[in-house]
């Protein structure tokens, strides 16, 4: 369930920011940031949710997983492939986002 939480936080704020991005880069309407702010509130609010003693451990965490979620929006939504060094950059982001989730603290 933690997992899916990130994704979906993570969903959330890569859309938010990118209606930013689009309107102010890409010269789309400013009716573009209403549905990005709605976005970013939902991804403070999911990021809430997860299940951890301490907000900067999920904050920590989550990077890892926000990272792989962006390479997967520039994949799917801007057209641009990954290469292999994206992908191995995004596996130890996870890998160590995992660690610093599932780790026995304090133990």
């Amino acid at each position: 369930m933690t997992y899916l939480l990130y994704i979906a936080a993570a969903l959330a704020e890569i859309a938010g920011c990118f209606s930013f991005w689009a309107w102010w880069r890409l010269e789309k309407s400013p009716l573009w940031l209403a549905p990005g702010l709605v976005s970013l509130a939902l991804f403070g609010f999911l990021l809430a949710l997860v299940d951890t003693n301490a907000a900067g451990r999920a904050y920590a965490a989550y990077g890892g997983i926000y990272i792989a979620a962006s390479l997967g929006w520039l994949w799917l939504v801007e057209g641009v492939r990954p290469d292999l060094w994206d992908l191995a950059g995004a596996a130890l982001c996870v890998a160590g986002a995992s660690v610093i989730l599932f780790a026995p603290h304090g133990a």
